[in-house]
């Protein structure tokens, strides 16, 4: 059994389902029937890519492995038993021989007056596709108010969180608005789109090395984007955020990456965690449960290249540890011995748009088109699917104008920051029944 099929719960399934080849039943429970590689997802956000690019079928990749569509919701580690919900409602339960925990996480929240109410936050496809339609609704809406002060804070977009995932939004944003404002006949002679992207840290990519972070910020100033570290949000409202300094911005647009949290399932198991992330051993199987594993964001596993520290939640980590738990599964099965989890990272790649990126494979600093070929080389290696017309997208996107377009399928209230599934747009609206 494997719940959830992010980058550890894939790689799992996808190594069990080659060795084992129909010998056993693999089950894997997921809201979604794709996966999402969530690396791209801000290019889809933007326009470059198509939603479907960056979603690979779980059951056209995963021969040999049930399907089950649903969100669990509650596990009985001493009867090996799950208990799920499925997209209708439905409540299911199943035994389990073998139990991989690959539950993700969501968004992070802070204790910031108004950030739940107005904020939205980019974990998964619903958010991307909200945030591409509210972008391009801003422009458009721009340029037919009246009111000055209206026009401005349509045209104005925050970015919270200067870390991986908000500087890519931040960086592909500014082009696409950009892109957006000089087709709207209104808003040729009107200023630029403004972005802000802001963070407590001292600089950009705070997590990542310093000579990826000075490449990203200056490609982000040279696009005009206003990077403002060491301030963060005081309150956030319908007209707009206040910064810690005073400040009140104008704004329709708060867009929260401030970082992620393990999923809440994790507080239910009643077992150890740290920072909220489910404790493991080397081998990432739970203490006193030797039957059950867990990877990915959802576990703390040691990092043994570290000593006394845990590996980050990273998608480098996490597509490695579904590896590593699927050759301990397959050990304890009788076929081989079980191998620690143990990785040096290889490096970093930040795309920021166009033909300019930011990356560091083998610890080797890059910057510009050189780098942004490196990245989408990457990317393409790393995505189990789809790889052609991935490509065949960046292609016609370095070729063609961007499609502007908003669709309107994804209401606000559908994609919510508070929410233990970002991956599922909400089909109720909260306080209507």
């Amino acid at each position: 059994m494997i719940v959830g099929a992010g980058f550890a719960g894939y790689q799992a399934a996808r190594g069990l389902s080659r060795t084992l080849r129909g010998a056993v039943e693999i089950v894997l429970i997921n809201p979604n029937d794709y996966f999402l590689y969530l690396p791209l997802l801000p290019e889809v956000a933007a326009g470059v890519l198509e939603p479907r690019r960056v979603s690979v079928s779980l059951t056209g990749t995963l021969p040999h492995v049930r399907l089950v569509l649903g969100e669990v919701h509650g596990v009985d580690l001493d009867a090996r038993r799950i208990s799920w919900q499925d997209p209708d409602g439905r409540s299911g339960e199943m035994a389990y021989d073998r139990l991989i925990l690959s539950v993700g996480s969501v968004n992070k929240l802070l204790p910031i007056p108004g950030v739940a109410e107005h904020a939205h936050g980019f974990r998964g496809m619903p958010e991307a596709l909200f945030l591409r339609d509210h972008v391009t609704r801003q422009i458009e809406m721009s340029g037919t108010s009246e009111d000055p002060r209206e026009r401005a804070a349509r045209r104005t977009f925050v970015v919270v969180g200067a870390g991986y995932t908000g500087t890519e939004v931040a960086a592909h944003g500014v082009l696409f608005t950009d892109s957006l404002a000089r087709k709207n006949t209104t808003l040729r002679d009107a200023p630029r789109p403004r972005w802000l992207l802001i963070d407590i840290a001292p600089r950009v990519l705070p997590e990542l090395d310093k000579k990826l972070s000075r490449t990203a910020d200056r490609v982000l100033r040279k696009r005009g984007v206003e990077i403002r570290t060491g301030t963060t949000v005081k309150e956030a409202t319908s007209e707009g955020v206040r910064l810690d300094d005073g400040e009140f911005i104008d704004t329709r647009s708060l867009i929260w990456c401030v970082g992620v949290r393990p999923d809440p399932l994790v507080e239910q198991l009643g077992l150890p965690t740290e920072r909220g992330r489910l404790r493991v051993d080397q081998y990432l199987a739970v203490p006193g449960h030797p039957e059950v594993l867990a990877c990915g964001d959802a576990a703390a596993v040691p990092d043994l290249t570290r000593p006394g520290q845990f590996t980050p939640m990273t998608a480098q980590h996490a597509h490695r540890q579904g590896k590593v738990a699927a050759h301990n599964v397959l050990a304890s099965l009788g076929r081989g011995a079980p191998k620690p989890y143990k990785h040096h990272d290889l490096g970093f790649t930040v795309d920021l748009g166009g033909a300019q990126a930011a990356a560091n494979p083998l610890h080797i600093p890059l910057s510009g088109p050189i780098a942004s070929a490196v990245t989408r080389g990457y990317h393409l290696t790393a995505m189990p699917g789809n790889r052609v017309r991935v490509a065949a997208d960046w292609l016609l996107d370095a070729v063609l104008p961007r499609q502007g377009v908003q669709l309107g399928v994804i209401p606000p209230w559908a994609v919510p920051l508070d929410t233990e599934s970002p991956e599922v747009a909400q089909t109720v609206r909260a306080g209507r029944g």
